[in-house]
């Protein structure tokens, strides 16, 4: 009679003042997050800029209700409210697991920063050259006046609106981008990339556009960020993209680099 007594109220204090208190830390804890990845601007590694400002407003409203069910709880507990039934609601772990994981996976993204998108994972992805279908179709873009005020973004756009690389042939460029080594390329060759985010890192893609070392001696490693400065010119390469099987050679728009600085890695590295 007493083991049951004892389990009844260990079951009660559970259900009434740990499974509160354990939801209330968790909607802080995510709110906390999302609020750290928005001053840091950690959060510019993680989603598009259209949406920064709905997970700031998420994470107010986190921070709100966190506060809230703290403030709930503390009130039923002044009132000593023991008797009041909990409602409970179907879920796919036991109670209170959901939050737990939760509550830990926030406390893990508080403690370990998230990592730039780099060339692991861009030959994991897939490398293009060329926009996806999904993306603006050539109609709708415009390119700018200068062709050396282009972004390595807008020359990927410029050249999915009008791809012939002859049409390019001896335009300035300056360009800023990562290192990518491709072993099809020969060694004066390498692949100068950067991550397009259409929503957040998880959909995100890379695009890539060959480079020419003025000297066959100069080497740099993979996820260098670089400055190029130089001019398009023509050649036949041959190595794999996203949308090929296998490397094939093929005439395509090259940057001969006349000037190359490395550079820290941008505050926000990803194109749009």
């Amino acid at each position: 009679m007493k083991m049951r007594l004892i389990k009844k109220i260990s079951s009660s204090t559970f259900h009434s003042i740990l499974l509160p208190t354990l939801d209330a830390l968790t909607f802080l804890a995510w709110g906390i997050l999302l609020f750290k990845y928005w001053l840091t601007g950690e959060i510019r590694l993680l989603i598009h800029p259209n949406y920064i400002g709905l997970v700031v407003t998420t994470g107010g409203i986190l921070l709100v209700l966190g506060l809230l069910k703290l403030f709930q709880l503390y009130r039923q507990q002044k009132r000593k409210n023991r008797q009041e039934k909990v409602m409970q609601h179907v879920t796919l772990f036991p109670v209170g697991w959901s939050s737990f994981f939760l509550l830990g996976t926030a406390l893990l993204g508080l403690v370990i920063p998230p990592t730039i998108l780099g060339s692991d994972i861009a030959l994991q992805r897939g490398i293009r050259e060329t926009l996806p279908l999904t993306e603006n179709q050539p109609q709708t873009f415009r390119v700018n006046v200068n062709a050396e005020d282009r972004s390595l973004i807008d020359w990927i756009k410029t050249i999915n609106a009008y791809p012939e690389p002859d049409a390019y042939q001896g335009e300035k460029v300056k360009v800023r981008g990562f290192v990518i080594e491709k072993d099809q390329l020969p060694n004066q060759y390498f692949l100068l990339a950067q991550f397009i985010i259409t929503c957040c890192a998880i959909d995100a893609y890379p695009v890539a556009l060959a480079v020419k070392l003025p000297h066959s001696d100069q080497h740099y490693t993979n996820d260098t960020w670089l400055e190029i400065e130089g001019e398009m010119i023509s050649e036949r390469l041959a190595f794999a993209t996203a949308n090929d099987l296998e490397s094939q050679e093929k005439r395509q728009v090259v940057i001969l680099a006349e000037s190359i600085t490395e550079i820290p890695t941008p505050r926000n590295p990803y194109g749009s």
